[in-house]
This record gives C-alpha cells, structure tokens and sequence, in this order.
C-alpha cells in the first residue's frame, strides 16, 4: 500500500513541542499591493523555525530501542536546534555535525539545548559525509533534514493549520524552498483539502535546485549554490520531495538578493520581527508574482519560515533593500575634473535625492564618480540614464552588477598621486531632501574638491566626507568660510587613519 502522506500529517506528533503559529494579516504590504496578504509566522517557534515540527515527528516517533541508540544530523542551522530540542524533548542522545566555518551563535544554541556539537569540514557537505560515517560505526539514526516522509508531513502540519485559521480559500499559497520538505507536505495536504489553492514554492536566483531540476525532469547537483540565503542552500533536492513537488507545486519562482532583502524590510514594516532571508523568500516571490499577473483583491499567505538571523547581517540587508525596492539607483558617472562639476551635477538632477556620492581624484582631466539616486520606480532608471546621456556624461548603470554593489561602492578612492593641499573635512548636517545639494551650492565650488563620499542612512544628520584642495596662503580664508557655512564639522587632516589609507 502506498504510503499516505495525508495519514501521515493528520496523525503528526507535533505538538508536544512545537507551537500552532498565526496566521497574521500585513496590513501596511496588504494596502500597497491591493491583495489581502497574510503572514503564516513560523518565525515564533521555539527554535524560531519550522524546522522543528519535521525534526520532532520523525524523533516521537521512533521506538524506544530505536531511540536509545541515539540520533544524529549535519546542519548549520535551524535543523541542528530542531533536532537537538526534539531529541532532549524524548530523551535521548543527539550529535550534530556541524562545519567547521559555523558561527559560534549556533554552535553554542544547539549545545545549550542539549546538542552535543562535532566540528568537521569546512562545508554543509563535508559534514554531512562525517554524519553520515558516525551514524553507520554507531548505529544511531540519521534525522534527514527534508528527505524522510515523517520529516515532510511533520511540516505538513502547517498546512493543516492554515485551512483553520482562514475562513476562506486562499488564492495562493508562497512556500520557500531548500530541499522541498517544507512545500511537499503543505502541497499534499493543500491540493486535498483546497484544490483551486495555488502552492507556489520560491528560491533565490543562485540556489535554484529544485526549479532547474523540475526543469529538466530530474533532480541535478548545483555546481555551487549562493549562501545569502543560507537556510535553502542546497546543491541537490530530496527524491521524494522532488517527486510530490513535481506532482503538487504549481509553480517555482526565483527572486534575488536585492528582492530578499526588500521582502525583510517588508515583513519589519508590519510586525517589527526580523526574519533571515530564507525567512523571507515567500514574500519576496510574492510580491513578484503580484506584480507580472497584476492581481488585485486576492488571498495570498506567505510562509515566514525562520528568523535565525545573525546580527552583524543586518547592515548588508539594509543596505540592499532600496536596490530591492526600486527606490535607489546606482551609476558610475564621467564628469569634468574641475571646480563646480559637482554643483552643476547635482543642479541637473533636480530635486531628485542623491543617496550617495563616492569619489577621490584620479586625474586632471576627468573625475569618475559612484552615485545613487532616489528613485520611483525601475522606469526612472533609463530615465535618469538618458538624462545623463543627453547631458553629455558618459554613465554605466550598476544596478545588476553584484560586484560595484557588494564591494566597489565601499572601496571608491584611496591613494592619488594627483592630489595638492588637500584638507579633510568631516560634516553633519541636518538631512532632508536637497540637503547636499544646498550643501555644495554654498561650497560654490571655491576650492578643488579631491574627495567626496556622502551615503543617506536615513538618520536625522547627514554624514559628508569631502577633501579640498587648498594652498597654505588660503587656509585662514577657509576657515572663515567654514563659519560661514554654519555646519557642524571636524578637522580629519592629522586623522592617521587619512594618512594610512587616503
């Protein structure tokens, strides 16, 4: 007899540890896109993922000799805490292998419940290879982290608890995907009970190992996957959620980093949680899949499936969220190295919002500027770049090049042979649109400016860091200009960290 999966989730033992999670409306993402958007918050289990409901079926429902012997896993992440908390829960052994590279957050949370952590390899793969090997010399047994049918309906679950908690059918369903466990036990268990239900599964752009092998009907191996996305990772989906995926998911669609990273925001907008970007992969693909079909009026919920978010990422994803949003562009610009380029650069924008100016000069002739600008919408982007164009500049669009993005907006500048007498000046002036450009209208171009950088934050003060190039018999006229001026600002010329990098 086939196996049942249906049988198998409405029979899940989940419950002695896991939660039943919200299914929360997003009012703020609801009234801008013009869909009824609702959040299904997994982000609110113990282990702040979903993960825990698949880890704790297959434990529960282990015999008593099967677990004495002990479980054992290989993750990184939200599975390793799920494991580690079911198999305390039932009371037996657990060992988690764990990379090397891990962070020392995890490794410690998965210790503090009760885990007990091997260190090996440098990768996900690496460690599942030395799972794989203690588990056969100790007889334990393995916890799969998507590809066990206990595993897959312990996530079904949540599927189950969706139809409750909605009086009406949903029109569309966004699951993210890693290996497929959590789509393929929603997918069974929503295509039974709401077949008109479309089950949409999303994943990034450089982990799509279960869209390209639906694509070419059978389950590839990724040479490499994108890690920003660290919790669906995976260079090879599981065989039986390859083959209900197949059978159940409507569509697959792919989002990148910057509309993650939106899609975060987004979720933070609504209930002030912080979810990772796996976390947020349904919203991301939703809001994609609202836009191409131009729904209106639709019931649309999105898995929030984790909020493992380590700290220090934060300032990446606020920093790429406006690229997520259509709301900032980024161009290297060609302008005239000579006083008042800038002015007259900015004079031509208007009152467009310049959100960052890199710049350090590199020679007499012409200066190479990185700039970003507010922006409407992705329309506003040739826009501005015809402008531009027209205006004789020569400019190059960066918002797909992932490169300028990540690393060359940070190192614009460094040494130059070219610079005289130069002084650094350190600015705050209070932020508002227009802010820079007032700014440099009342520098009015007196001196030579060798160094610019300015980066909207959002704060209440903007930041400018500009070098000017003044002769010792000009000094005291700068200084009275400074006055002038009215801005708060600090002398950075004797700074050794100028000296040493500038």
């Amino acid at each position: 007899m086939p196996y049942s999966y249906l049988d198998a989730i409405d029979h899940a033992r989940v419950y002695e540890i896991a939660r039943e999670t919200p299914l929360e409306p997003a009012p703020q993402l609801s009234k801008k896109l013009g869909n009824q958007v609702l959040f299904k918050r997994e982000d609110m289990q113990p282990v702040f993922s979903f993960k825990l409901r698949g880890a704790y079926n297959k434990i529960a429902q282990m015999s008593d000799a099967e677990c004495a012997k002990g479980v054992i896993c290989a993750s990184a992440g939200n599975h390793a805490q799920g494991v580690a908390m079911s198999a305390t829960k039932r009371g037996c052994r657990a060992i988690i292998v764990m990379p090397r590279t891990t962070p020392e957050i995890k490794v410690h949370a998965v210790r503090g419940m009760g885990g007990e952590v091997v260190l090996a390899g440098d990768s996900y793969s690496d460690a599942s290879l030395h799972a794989q090997q203690l588990c056969d010399e100790n007889g334990m047994h393995f916890v799969h982290p998507y590809d066990d049918p206990l595993v897959i309906a312990g996530q079904g679950t949540i599927a189950e608890e969706m139809l409750r908690q909605t009086p009406q059918d949903m029109d569309a369903v966004f699951v993210p995907i890693g290996g497929g466990g959590l789509i393929s036990g929603m997918a069974v268990y929503l295509k039974h009970h709401s077949p008109d239900t479309r089950i949409i599964g999303v994943e990034p752009v450089d982990s799509a190992a279960m869209h390209d092998s639906i694509a070419a009907g059978e389950r590839i191996i990724l040479d490499q996957v994108g890690i920003f996305a660290d919790g669906v990772a995976v260079k090879q989906v599981g065989k039986h959620t390859f083959d209900l995926v197949q059978q159940y998911v409507d569509e697959i669609i792919l989002v990148d980093t910057d509309e993650i990273c939106a899609a975060i925001k987004d979720i933070f907008d609504d209930n002030r949680s912080i979810v990772e970007p796996a976390g947020a992969l349904a919203v991301a693909g939703m809001k994609k899949y609202v836009q191409r079909e131009a729904m209106q009026g639709k019931i649309l919920a999105c898995i929030n499936s984790g909020a493992n978010m380590n700290f220090d990422r934060m300032r990446h994803v606020a920093e790429r969220t406006e690229m997520g949003e259509k709301r900032e562009g980024l161009f290297a610009v060609t302008i005239p190295e000579q006083p008042g380029a800038f002015l007259t650069f900015c004079r031509m924008m208007g009152d467009r919002s310049i959100t960052e100016f890199n710049y350090r000069l590199s020679n007499r002739g012409e200066a190479h500027v990185f700039v970003g600008m507010a922006i409407h919408n992705i329309e506003e982007i040739q826009l501005l770049q015809k402008i531009l164009q027209d205006n004789g500049y020569a400019v190059m669009n960066l918002m797909d090049n992932e490169l300028a993005k990540l690393h060359i907006r940070h190192m614009v500048g460094g040494r130059s042979k070219w610079v005289q007498d130069e002084v650094l000046l350190r600015f705050e002036f209070p932020e508002r649109p227009g802010a820079l450009l007032d700014f440099l209208s009342q520098s009015a171009g007196r001196w030579n400016i060798s160094l610019f950088h300015y980066r909207n934050h959002g704060a209440a003060f903007g930041r400018v860091l500009v070098g000017l190039e003044v002769p010792d018999n000009e000094r005291d006229a700068l200084a009275d200009f400074l006055d002038e001026l009215g801005f708060s600002y600090v002398d950075e010329t004797d700074n050794p960290a100028y000296h040493k990098f500038l």
